[in-house]
């Protein structure tokens, strides 16, 4: 009998904190919520749900693989809240490096709310720090931390499939090394993600004077150790390798794969007289890239588009040019 009073007052506590949050998000408000009971099979957890609107929810892990917390925001669906016994294919989109606003990069420089409102896709959209490289960090092999792989591919996708209604239809999507991530993850998680979506990327990290950028890039992000990354290009070549998406085309056979990159000129959705290096860089990495794979009879869709920096006004383009590889994949309509 106390046990049954006992999980009366549970549920009744419970239904009082749905009630305090359903009507906080009517008034604008964003409460920070009792977060669902739901752990990764590390023991990852969320501490800390917190609604911004409706469809929107920030997620504060505590993540072994970072040996930290880590941050996710998720989009859900307009009929998220009144279906909460459907589940929902995830949609993984992928900032770059140095992103001031890191995880809710796409959310604001980007209109992916509004252009998804009327599509059923939960929207993941994890932190992968100043420059987490969307890797299990090298560290000459003497610690474990941080794994950005496992935190995406195996906290965050348990979390957002057990305890927010995630399916098992995926696709993911990157700008920048987020593009990177995109193509790395479908490589080494054979099978994980049906499309895989490369804007503005560098799936050939070992191209001439591509493991430069690289370094440029943990350094802008202030990690001056390179080698902590995957150590040394040349003496450690086989960890490079091992990442390396131009390296494992064979094992992306099967997943619909999208590209797309400018040349680093002034273009359509610039500014007058913008340009930029680091366009280029990723336009030669990605031919590469592209190049191999139609010599291995690979199918991809490509949009090499003339002039264009890199920045999100293209990127953001490339999500709705993309979005009928990405929408078949998660068994939705164009």
């Amino acid at each position: 009998m106390n046990l049954e009073r006992a999980g009366r007052r549970r549920r009744r506590r419970v239904g009082l904190a749905v009630l305090f949050a359903a009507v906080l998000l009517g008034t604008g408000a964003a409460p920070v919520a009792a977060v669902t009971p739901v752990t990764a099979d590390d023991g990852a957890k969320v501490t800390q749900e917190t609604w911004l609107d409706a469809r929107t929810v920030d997620l504060k892990i505590s993540s072994p693989a970072l040996g930290t917390t880590g941050m996710v925001r998720l989009i859900v669906p307009t009929g998220w809240q009144a279906q909460p016994t459907r589940t929902w294919p995830t949609l993984y989109l992928l900032h770059g490096c140095c992103e001031p606003v890191d995880y809710k990069s796409w959310d604001q420089f980007t209109d992916v709310k509004a252009f998804t409102a009327t599509k059923d896709a939960i929207l993941v959209m994890p932190t992968d720090g100043a420059a987490g490289m969307y890797t299990k960090w090298w560290n000459f092999g003497l610690k474990n931390t941080p794994d950005w792989d496992t935190f995406h591919t195996a906290e965050v996708r348990q979390i957002v499939e057990r305890g927010y209604h995630g399916n098992t239809r995926r696709a993911v999507a990157g700008v920048s090394i987020g593009g990177y991530g995109a193509l790395a993850y479908a490589f080494q998680h054979k099978g994980m993600f049906g499309a895989a979506a490369s804007y503005s990327g560098v799936p050939n990290t070992l191209f001439p004077g591509t493991a430069g950028v690289i370094k440029g890039i943990l350094a802008r992000a202030g990690f001056y150790n390179f080698f902590d990354l995957w150590g040394d290009e040349v003496a450690t070549w086989p960890i490079w390798s091992a990442h390396n998406p131009y390296d494992h085309t064979d094992a992306l056979r099967g997943t619909a794969l999208y590209l797309s990159c400018g040349n680093g000129q002034t273009g359509p959705l610039d500014p007058p007289g913008q340009s930029d290096p680091l366009e280029p860089s990723a336009l030669l990495t990605s031919r590469s890239f592209t190049d191999k794979l139609q010599s291995q009879g690979i199918p991809a869709t490509v949009d090499y588009y003339g002039p264009g920096t890199h920045s999100w006004p293209y990127w953001q383009r490339a999500l709705h040019n993309s979005w009928p590889i990405l929408a078949n994949a998660l068994g939705l309509p164009a």
